[in-house]
């Protein structure tokens, strides 16, 4: 039974007292596995994170403690260290009340007062910073980024034949990652910085004049990774679309699909299609594959390990038109942006500041945005590589006996791996036990903030439990202003892709939060509407790039808009309007 605490929570310290679920449930919306938390992300991105900051000049490791209080874990839930936001916008001269801007933006929750210290203000940390920053805005490019990208790939193509590996091996392969998790995760920090730069600058500029502008100008960056995924699978679904015997195969059953229609005979124009859409499924799968719902966490699954979840999304987007096309979103939206940049370059000239922080914004924008999406991806690479691991390893351990399912492999934590290696079955009872447990954690609702401790998991609300006030028609509701555009249509509530083909063309998509493996919905959806999230966010570069309009932080937007209303998105102004109810 579930105490008080999860096996894996953390405990607040002094020091670092206020952590928060804003932004953190693009990186682990759901309670992460004990596996993942203590053998992926305690000496991994925990670790890269404290790296990342200290890097920079914003902290000295040992301010942090030990363990380092980067992150927080709750309930099994990931949060962010509000503190750690807070100390950054203090050394960095932007305040603390810039980042509660940030984190809270649209939230209900109350705001944890923030409590000075003496230890707070550290004028060497500051000037350290300050040159960072400097760096940060002039650079042209940051090609530390495409090193780790080759970094990744070099992992993936280093994978032995993993059956002919024995669990000792495979182990070992997966401790051998943890170095990789560490460092890739410090430029995640560093991309995270870079790409806030131009979304701080534009609204003081740009805010009174055109406020359209703004999320304008951060669209058609080009070369987003996250966007590149619904650029392979639109490509495919075209391949589906021209192909009478894949189109046949996708009006049947999705299960077994591939192996189906690699064995199937056709005519030597339908072979040529065929052959075409296994070698691009391929190569989607060597590029993305480690991709999927979660995929921080290494028990979730990604389209490498359940290939079904590529073949919903090109199921759903074979019935996208070919105006969907995301390189001709791209195409419009570079457009668009070069014409506003030429425009305020010229409104400028005489204002010699005002000119040179605008063509800052823009200049981090062009560098960062892509660079933040790009380091996410290899991260995610290396992350897949441990998943591959511990997949073998669990399924063997079901031949042996030993486990009900390959999944209750990740209800280990990293200190008992040697042990279970050596005598499986003594965990048989314990891990079936435990990941009931796991599996309660899901029913809770975990807060919004923990300030000072976490309450016992028995205080916590389960999930469907609250008061939300429905909307009403002619209710506008304010978020913000994320991807630019409007568009009318049906309200679709998503809370997870476990059926992504209840969404239909021309139906506005409203989760909680999204992250890349909800792309290929984009190119289906009018628009899309989330919880939670700022300008950027996941679901915001991807609409931008993909010139659908997004409005993040409506809070409880999935709770209170129903499925089947008429709604009005307008994501230059972060509106959404209550046009009809069902």
């Amino acid at each position: 039974m579930l105490g008080d605490r999860w096996i894996c929570d953390r405990v607040p310290t002094d020091r670092f007292p206020d952590y928060t679920r804003g932004n953190a449930g693009e990186v682990l919306a759901d309670p992460v596995s004990p596996l993942a938390w203590s053998f992926c992300w305690e000496p991994g991105p925990v670790q890269g994170c404290v790296d990342g900051f200290e890097q920079m000049g914003v902290f000295d490791r040992i301010e942090y403690g030990d363990p380092p209080a980067s992150f927080g874990l709750f309930g099994g839930y990931f949060y962010n260290s509000l503190t750690q936001a807070r100390l950054f916008g203090i050394r960095s001269g932007a305040g603390w009340e810039a980042v509660d801007q940030t984190y809270y933006d649209g939230a209900s929750q109350e705001i944890p007062p923030y409590v000075e210290a003496d230890w707070h203000i550290d004028e060497c940390k500051t000037k350290k910073l300050v040159a960072t920053m400097a760096w940060v805005s002039t650079t042209e490019s940051v090609p530390e980024v495409e090193l780790q990208k080759l970094e990744a790939k070099a992992l993936r193509d280093s994978r032995p034949d993993i059956g002919s590996q024995t669990d000792e091996q495979l182990v070992a392969r997966a401790f051998s990652i943890q170095r990789h998790l560490r460092v890739q995760f410090a430029s995640v920090v560093w991309a995270s910085m870079g790409s806030s730069v131009g979304p701080g600058v534009l609204p003081a500029l740009l805010g009174e004049i055109e406020p359209d502008a703004i999320a304008k100008l951060m669209t058609g960056i080009g070369d987003v990774d996250s966007a590149g995924i619904a650029g392979r699978i639109f490509d495919i679904s075209r391949i589906v679309r021209g192909s009478a015997d894949l189109t046949a195969a996708f009006d049947g059953d999705l299960a077994g699909l591939l192996d189906r229609v690699a064995s199937s005979d056709s005519t030597e124009a339908q072979a040529s299609a065929t052959q075409s859409f296994l070698s691009a499924v391929d190569d989607f799968m060597y590029e993305h594959g480690g991709r999927g719902p979660n995929e921080w966490d290494v028990y979730q699954r990604s389209y490498e390990t359940n290939p079904t979840m590529l073949l919903q999304a090109i199921e759903r987007t074979r019935h996208a038109a070919d105006d969907a096309d995301p390189a001709r979103s791209l195409a419009r939206g570079i457009a668009e942006r070069q014409r506003l940049i030429d425009k305020y370059e010229g409104e400028f000239a005489g204002n010699e500041e005002a000119l040179g922080a605008f063509q800052t914004a823009v200049r981090t924008l062009q560098v960062w945005m892509g660079a933040r999406e790009r380091v996410k991806s290899s991260n995610i690479r290396c992350h897949n590589e441990v998943r591959i691991c511990f997949d073998e390893l669990g399924r063997r351990m079901v031949e042996r006996g030993h486990l009900e399912h390959a999944q209750q492999f990740y209800m280990l934590l990293a200190e008992e791996l040697d042990d279970f290696l050596a005598n499986p079955g003594s965990f048989t009872a314990r891990l079936a036990e435990r990941e009931q447990d796991y599996r309660s954690l899901y029913d809770l609702e975990p807060p919004y903030i923990v300030n000072g401790a976490a309450p016992p998991l028995a205080e916590w609300k389960r999930r469907g439990e609250g008061d939300y006030k429905q909307v009403q028609v002619g209710d506008v509701l304010t978020g913000v202003a994320g991807s630019p555009g409007h568009a009318t249509g049906t309200a679709r509530v998503m809370l997870d892709l476990s059926d992504p083909t209840v969404l239909e063309p021309g139906d506005i998509l409203i989760a909680p939060s999204t992250d890349p493996s909800w792309t290929p919905l984009f190119l289906v959806a009018e628009g899309v509407i989330t919880d939670i999230g700022a300008v950027g966010t996941h679901a915001v570069i991807v609409s931008r790039e993909l010139g659908i309009p997004c409005v993040p932080s409506i809070a409880d937007a999935s709770k209170r808009i129903p499925t089947g209303a008429t709604i009005t998105i307008n994501g230059s102004l972060g509106t959404v309007t209550i046009d009809a109810l069902p």
